[in-house]
This record gives structure tokens, sequence and C-alpha cells, in this order.
């Protein structure tokens, strides 16, 4: 059984681009695979957010994430900031990490763009940090989007340069995740490019059925087609893109119909797409609301969590240690 790590944003509501795109492709991993999955709360201080925000935005995720279906039975789910043992790796992998390559990376580079008042040491490690929570449970394999490639590749380096200058096999140089099939892209209401919460075109598993036909009869449309089997405009094929995962064959495959034959109404088809929407995201609303109501559920969840995860990470620094030459007297 392979060992999958892969680090959970803690800022944010989740939504149908999360949920049919990576959360999902979670849920099947974890019954295939040893997963760890872990809320990347220390990864955020590099944007230095509001302390009085961090614990209600944690916990928000964690909710969400156990409502969608991620198990805490099967999977290790935890918060990074419980496992002391991550930092103590972040500080070794630093010592073998070297300014010149972290300064080259693009994500460096975006942030201190983005952030000019706060280029801060954190930005410019953060990739030996994400090396130090996938290396700490020697991980096979990692789920990547196109914007971390880069910093997997850096943890194969550190991995392959601890090994290497210690004259050891001791870490596994992981790779991507791949389960075989294309990531479900979910597209935004807005006429273009993915759902994404900056982009402020999002559906959230946690919204109100009201909100939820609010915001997609508000989604941009045009005039309609004027000839017969024409192609859709983006901004409705992007419906049409919702519509095909959220929907049933039958459902899509009549308003498809309704456009080629000139006959499409708007409306109805929003107005449909919400109806669906709604009931596809209802079980997991539900489910919000009793792990709210239930604060044994996170603490338990989270704590089994945590002690599962220590136990890997405690063997891994023990280990490491060793290697580096660290001795108890």
């Amino acid at each position: 059984m392979k060992t999958v790590v892969s680090g959970i944003r803690s800022t944010g509501n989740l939504h149908l681009g999360n949920y049919y795109g990576a959360l999902r492709n979670f849920i099947k991993m974890q019954n295939e695979n040893r997963c760890f999955f872990f809320i990347a709360d220390y990864h955020s201080l590099t944007t230095h957010p509001n302390p009085d925000d961090l614990y209600p935005n944690v916990k928000s995720v964690l909710t969400e994430y156990l409502a969608a279906g991620l198990d805490p039975e099967v999977a290790t789910i935890y918060i990074q900031s419980d496992i002391p043992e991550v930092t103590e790796l972040y500080l070794m992998l630093n010592m073998h990490a070297y300014m010149g390559e972290l300064a080259k990376t693009s994500s460096f580079k975006e942030k201190a763009r983005k952030q000019p008042e706060n280029v801060n040491a954190g930005l410019l490690t953060y990739p030996t940090l994400m090396a130090a929570d996938i290396l700490i449970h020697n991980a096979d394999e990692v789920p990547v989007g196109k914007d971390q490639e880069q910093h997997l590749e850096m943890t194969r380096r550190f991995a392959r340069r601890f090994n290497n200058f210690y004259k050891v096999e001791y870490f596994k140089e992981p790779i991507a995740y791949s389960n075989g099939s294309q990531m479900i892209k979910i597209p935004g209401l807005d006429g273009s490019g993915k759902m994404g919460k900056s982009e402020g075109n999002c559906i959230y598993l946690n919204d109100d059925p009201k909100v939820i036909q609010k915001k997609v009869m508000k989604a941009l449309t045009d005039q309609g087609p004027t000839e017969e089997n024409s192609p859709k405009p983006e901004c409705i094929e992007n419906l049409f893109t919702i519509m095909k995962i959220i929907s049933t064959a039958d459902t899509y495959n009549y308003f498809d119909e309704q456009w080629n034959k000139c006959a499409i109404r708007y409306g109805d088809l929003k107005k449909q797409l919400a109806t669906d929407i709604i009931a596809a995201t209802d079980p997991i609303r539900e489910r919000i609301k009793e792990i709210e109501a239930d604060p044994n559920i996170l603490h338990n969840a989270i704590t089994l969590g945590r002690d599962k995860a220590r136990e890997s990470a405690q063997k891994t620094i023990k280990d490491v240690r060793e290697i580096m030459g660290f001795r108890n007297f």
C-alpha cells in the first residue's frame, strides 16, 4: 500500500470546484492508500493572517472536509501545527537548502510581487516546509496541482540531497499522485475560467439553498442560439458542463436538444440546474449541521488524526536524528 500525503488550505469554504475536483479524489484514494491529509495552518502564516481568524478557519475547513466524506477512521486527518516533528524536520532540511534555489521558485517570485511589504523568510522557505510535510511520512505519492509541481520537484531534490550527503537510502523521492483519470474542473458562474474563491464565481457546499438558487439564476448567459446545432459560447458551455456533472444524463440531453433546436429557455435551464445542485449538496449541508452541533465529532477526529500522524512523524525524526549524528547521552 502506497503512502500518500496531501495538504489542505486552512482558509476558505469548500465550493463545487473543490468537491468535484480534489476532494472526490481524496475520498477515493483514502480507501486505496495509506493517506495523510493535513490542514496547513503553518503555511498560512506567510501572509500574516489575523490571529482571530486562524482557529475558526481551521475549524470550518475540518468540518466541511469531514462532512464531504473524508473518514478519520480510514485516513489520517490532522492539523499541521499539532505535529512538532514537522517543524524539526523543516529546520533540518533548511540546513541543506540553498538561498539561490529557493529564491528562484516561481511561487516566491509571485508572492514577493503580490506582497512586496511582506517578503518574509517563510515565503522563501515555503518549499522546504512543504518538503517536510511530505517527507515526515516518507510519502510515495503526492496529489499536486500545476502550481505545485515545482515544489514537488524540490521535495524530490531535498530527499535525494539528504540521501547523498549522508550516504543512505532513507527518503523516497515522491512522485505526483495519479488516479488514472483527468481531474474534473468546474467552471465558474461568470462565464469564464474555473470556479474559485478569489474569482467570486463560486457555489459553496454550505450555501443556503436560496443563495444557491440566486447565484445560479444570475449566471452569465447570452441572447440564445440563432442557428440549429451551433457551437455554444463559453458562458453557456460552462453551464452545460456543470449540468453534465451534477444533473442526470436525461436532464442534460433534454436541454442540449433544446439548444440544438434553438428552443432553449435559459430560465428553465437555470432553475433545473439550481434544483440539482441543491439536491447534490444537501447531504453535505446536513452533515455540517450535525458536526457543528456536536463538538465531540471534531475533537475525536482530530485527536485520532494527531496521534496517528505523530506516531509516523516520530519514527521519521528518530531515524533522521540518528542519520545526522544526534545521539542521546
